[in-house]
């Protein structure tokens, strides 16, 4: 029995429909690449999760929407450092959805591979091999070495360095609640 269910739209409650309203815009214009919307109009995925319950799902929403909102980082490097994150927790609509964006974003279906087996690739560029490190260091507890945080200063700029500490972070929280309410990847 699922511990979540996706709310059709006609079945949203007043405090829900503008919350929905906003997602619903924000994945079609952010979110390609993946099932996020049921042919019903439900969400799935962890908007399943944050419309259910709406104070926290908005405040969720907003970071989604604050990072993907003129990103300073490269796509690849996000999506490098999203993949890190979504295989530390072994979260399967997470890892479902970003390995099809990695893919769309560049990323070699070995070097997507390799991450969600737990592994660093041989082959990532430069700057991959720093939000894969960064990403890695951040999700695996403790705080992130000096060496890497200034490496990734360097290279991103302190403000790109913030975005992917942020990015981590907030694909950590996707990934918990995901898992929490073990929201399943859709039927393909």
């Amino acid at each position: 029995m699922p511990r979540l269910t996706p709310i059709p739209p006609a079945d949203l409650s007043a405090e829900q429909r503008p919350l929905y309203d906003d997602m619903k815009e924000g994945i079609e214009k952010n979110f390609k690449g993946f099932t996020a919307i049921r042919e019903d109009g439900a969400l799935i995925g962890p908007w399943t999760a944050w419309l259910a319950e709406p104070g926290f799902g908005k405040a969720s929403w907003d970071l989604v929407r604050a990072l993907a909102d003129k990103p300073v980082l490269p796509r690849n490097v996000r999506e490098v450092a999203i993949l890190v994150t979504g295989a530390h927790f072994k979260s399967a609509y997470e890892l479902y959805a970003h390995v099809l964006v990695g893919e769309m974003r560049g990323l070699s279906d070995e070097k997507i591979s390799t991450i969600v087996a737990g592994q660093r690739p041989v082959d990532l560029t430069r700057e991959e091999g720093v939000a894969y490190d960064f990403a890695s260091a951040l999700v695996n507890g403790g705080t992130l070495p000096e060496l890497t945080y200034h490496t990734a200063q360097k290279i991103f700029t302190p403000h790109g360095a913030a975005e992917l500490s942020y990015l981590v972070g907030l694909y950590a929280l996707v990934s918990i609640t995901l898992n929490t309410f073990d929201i399943p990847v859709p039927e393909v």
